[in-house]
């Protein structure tokens, strides 16, 4: 079977500001780099519907829905800008882009689940992993993994789904959605001190979190995740295997100080594929999250696709 490939052209329209970190280059860099190493035609490209608010729902409490789509509707009818807090920043574009990229994580998992592809890897922004039961925060709206995991349990009946957060930052939003959601078991890697300052103390059992030192390199990371997450992955047996991959923990990302290259990548998105296929079937859905240096994120990005598409 293929691995699709979601995105959707409202998710560039999404602008938080010149200089801003998280822009719309993100995708270009992306989808520029599959196509110059002919990764492209190994994919299978699908444009991302929008979420509907009761599949948001299903990660956020209704009164946030509300408000956060009212709000967001309001920036795009008068057509400036507005701050959330001081790195998360609405423009009109911004419900559009928000619930295609919630969009594509669901109808990921709808293909996967229903065999119409094996795995799936959604080129989005905004990114989701902050984004908590009732905040947006850390340039996040809606949690997209989280609302993809939750529709896997409620929607198709799954019992068992893991979510794998690998990014430099801890994804609090994730967290703070499924902890004590015992039929979801997390495993995230993220340094620590740094935004936003949590996770050294998981928020409930179901998590296995590894807090990394600043300038922490691939190798640490590799064990840490084989002593770790192998076995609480092992021992859990999901289902279904979300990832919300973030690539800012590259040697060469500003917004954090970890050393991981492309190898490391690969290597883990190798495990997680291994996991998957004694335990779910193979079915893995992964959402890009964070990767600010648009040249290692394009090249990370290629690196774990090329595994989820069992590409040589």
């Amino acid at each position: 079977m293929s691995t699709v490939f979601y995105s959707h052209p409202a998710c560039r329209l999404h602008d938080m500001g010149a200089g801003h970190p998280e822009c719309p280059a993100r995708l270009d860099a992306i989808a520029d780099h599959l196509l110059a190493t002919g990764l492209d035609v190994a994919l299978e490209y699908r444009e991302a519907p929008q979420a509907t608010l009761v599949q948001i729902e299903r990660a956020h409490t209704a009164h946030y829905v509300t408000e956060i789509a009212d709000l967001l509707q309001r920036v795009a009818d008068s057509g400036e800008t507005r701050a959330l807090d001081p790195d998360t920043i609405a423009c009109p574009a911004t419900l559009r882009a928000a619930l295609h990229a919630a969009g594509a994580a669901v109808a990921a998992t709808d293909d996967v689940l229903a065999g119409r592809a094996s795995t799936a890897f959604c080129s989005v922004r905004p990114p989701g992993h902050h984004a908590t039961r009732d905040e947006a925060m850390g340039f996040c709206f809606f949690n997209n993994v989280a609302i993809a995991a939750r529709h896997a349990l409620d929607v198709h009946g799954l019992s068992r789904v893991a979510i794998i957060d690998f990014d430099v930052h801890h994804g609090n939003g994730t967290e703070d959605i499924i902890a004590g959601d015992e039929r979801v078991l997390m495993c995230s890697y993220f340094q620590h001190p740094l935004y936003p300052y949590s996770g050294a103390v998981p928020k409930g059992t179901n998590m296995v979190n590894l807090p990394m030192a600043p300038y922490t390199r691939g190798a640490a990371v590799r064990e840490a995740i084989v002593q770790q997450w192998l076995p609480a992955l092992e021992a859990f047996k999901p289902q279904m295997i979300f990832i919300s991959a973030g690539f800012d923990a590259h040697r060469e990302d500003d917004l954090g100080q970890m050393g991981l290259v492309e190898a490391d990548y690969e290597w883990m998105t190798q495990r997680l594929v291994e996991v998957a296929r004694t335990h779910a079937q193979g079915r893995i859905v992964s959402c890009l999250e964070g990767g600010y240096h648009l040249g290692a994120l394009a090249r990370s990005v290629a690196a774990h696709v090329r595994v989820l598409a069992d590409v040589a």
